[in-house]
């Protein structure tokens, strides 16, 4: 078995998926992103709920209204089929295209952690690429919260609701060589309201020196995309597994193509052990 079991697992957030001026799925984007999927990836994808939300109201006229939960849980269910749908529509053909959609369980018990493991290593030896969300239609923050207090210090185990989580869990679970993360922003900035501060690398001589890179740069983070969303700083927390694993994880804006930001040729921050002389913090 090669040192790493998977070449990518990239992550998509909701915003890049939607075009805001028309208040529907941005076609372009997952388009050109689904064209560029092939065996090998894993793509965890966020979207259902808002993508559910705008085509909702597209088919009624107006909003939901109600328990927030609720309202969250039918929009997700109305918005994962379009969601697929979309990906199907673009990608390859030649490809098969298998959706999985994980709770925090597949994470915290060791024998359905195994076997999502086995299920993803499978799929580039039968020419598919697993789409991934969390089951939003099935999954409320209170029943997770009770499920994670019976399984003890919840502190210790993975939520999952955000998918940068899920997304840097799933690089560590198959041993994936990068992990993309895809977001509105070139990368981490050391300061946030100075668009030239992009900090191209994030690195060390050890993944201890690393981490400590890592902490010092979420100092320089706050604030959020939208509601609910952890912001820069919860995914350089994050990442943090993934690269002790000894994963690389590169975050990038969605505007750029997959093979620009993976060869280098699109700007992002790149973070992991030995990137150069230049990766150290400053």
């Amino acid at each position: 078995m090669t040192k790493f079991d998977i070449e990518l697992v990239g992550k998509v957030g909701s915003m890049a998926l939607i075009n805001k001026e028309y208040n529907d799925i941005n076609y372009n984007v997952i388009a050109r992103l689904s064209k560029e999927l092939k065996p090998g990836y894993i793509w965890v994808t966020s979207g259902a709920a808002e993508i559910g939300r705008l085509d909702f109201i597209k088919r009624n006229g107006y909003e939901l209204d109600g328990d927030s939960s609720e309202v969250k849980t039918d929009y997700a269910a109305q918005g994962q089929s379009i969601l697929m749908s979309n990906y199907r529509q673009y990608m390859d053909s030649r490809y098969s295209l298998r959706q999985i959609l994980v709770e925090h369980q597949h994470f915290n018990n060791e024998v359905k952690r195994e076997y999502l493991k086995k299920l993803l290593i499978r799929c580039p030896k039968q020419n598919a690429i697993p789409i991934i969300n969390y089951n939003d239609p099935l999954s409320t923050e209170e029943i997770i919260k009770m499920e994670l207090i019976q399984l003890g210090n919840s502190e210790n185990y993975v939520h999952g609701i955000d998918n940068d989580e899920t997304a840097s869990q799933i690089a560590c679970l198959v041993k994936s060589k990068r992990l993309l993360i895809m977001t509105s922003v070139d990368g981490i900035y050391s300061d946030v309201n100075d668009k030239d501060s992009l900090v191209k690398f994030i690195s060390g001589a050890t993944v201890s020196e690393v981490v400590q890179n890592i902490e010092e740069y979420q100092k320089a983070c706050y604030g959020a995309s939208r509601k609910g969303a952890g912001g820069a700083k919860a995914k350089l927390e994050y990442i943090k597994d993934p690269v002790m694993n000894g994963t690389e994880v590169i975050i990038a804006n969605s505007k750029y193509k997959l093979k620009d930001i993976l060869s280098g040729d699109a700007p992002s921050t790149k973070i992991g052990v030995d990137l150069g002389a230049k990766s150290k913090f400053i």
